[in-house]
């Protein structure tokens, strides 16, 4: 039987989506490794996290992005490398292609996307979501190209975490039960994916030859929906009827303009979303893209509908 690929995850111990693609890697079969600065033992949160992570047999290696030699002595020992990293250490990802170039064994490089299409995105997007997030990342995707490093895109688009349990409204924790707030007209389609569900597809493209050096979409067709269409399940589930508020674009970026750092960020991804549809407003064609839930019809993905139902 053939050896399963090695993974290492960096930003393995990030709770939007790297301690979910740790799991998945572990519950696949291919062992995973995890890069951890020292320090992060000690922290209460990620202990417990790299607790549970010893638990599924990962194996933890002492080190730093910031620190190349580590780095490097990190990638030596794996196939497949997937970066996880945060908004503000997108940039940091040369650091991680120059590694992966001097440790010459890399099969793949699964740079840390897992939102929008960057490239499609920063086409319509508006500032500061247009510098911070898509620039960056299409810096980072040529960067990789010009290096000639095999790579996978997971452009998974709203992690199902962020959106679903308040729809989007200000300080809300659950699902609103009187009054909805709607971005744009509500009519523009985006698409919800469970972390779980994201990570899974990670872990069955990064030794998948159709999804060498091309785009992985997360557009499974019962996730893809307005806001409008959200809102109607929800009433649906709880059978009662909100009223619902329109926000215009005009006042959006307004908004985004009256807002500090990091909620400017925020409110100019939703913008992209729902008010431009940078999720949905291309075909994903053979030539550079596939779409995850055609490519693996045997994952039984969560629905908007089976997510919303746990706040019910």
């Amino acid at each position: 039987m053939a050896e399963k690929t090695k993974i290492l995850i960096l930003g393995g111990t990030g709770i939007n989506i790297g301690k979910f693609i740790v799991e998945a890697s572990a519950k696949s079969g291919h062992p995973p490794y995890v890069l951890v600065r020292e320090s992060t033992i000690s922290d209460p949160v990620k202990g417990e996290i790299l607790e549970n992570f010893k638990n599924l047999g990962v194996k933890l290696l002492y080190g730093d992005i910031n620190h190349h030699e580590s780095l490097v002595k990190a990638i030596k020992q794996v196939d497949v490398v997937i970066s996880t990293l945060g908004l503000l250490q997108i940039v940091d990802q040369v650091k991680i292609i120059s590694a992966i170039k001097e440790a010459g064994n890399i099969k793949r490089f699964l740079p840390s996307e897992f939102g929008s299409d960057a490239d499609s995105a920063y086409k319509i997007s508006v500032e500061p979501a247009k510098s911070v997030v898509f620039g960056v990342k299409t810096q980072v995707r040529r960067a990789i190209e010009a290096e000639g490093i095999p790579y996978t895109y997971v452009c998974c688009n709203y992690f199902a975490g962020y959106f679903l349990p308040s729809l989007l409204q200000p300080g809300a924790t659950t699902p609103p039960r009187d009054k909805v707030t709607i971005l744009g007209d509500g009519n523009v389609k985006g698409v919800f994916n469970s972390e779980v569900d994201i990570a899974t597809y990670t872990i069955k493209a990064v030794d998948d030859p159709r999804t060498l050096n091309k785009i992985l979409c997360v557009r499974p067709p019962k996730n893809t929906l307005s806001f409008n269409e959200v809102v109607a399940i929800w009433e649906k589930l709880i059978g009662k009827t909100l009223e619902k508020t329109y926000i215009s674009e005009e006042q959006i970026l307004k908004d985004i303009q009256e807002a500090s750092f990091p909620n400017n960020v925020l409110l100019s991804l939703n913008h992209s979303v729902f008010v431009k549809g940078d999720h949905t407003n291309f075909k994903i064609e053979p030539s550079f893209g596939v779409e995850a839930s055609e490519l693996y019809p045997d994952v039984e993905y969560t629905t908007v509908e089976e997510y919303l139902t746990q706040f019910v």
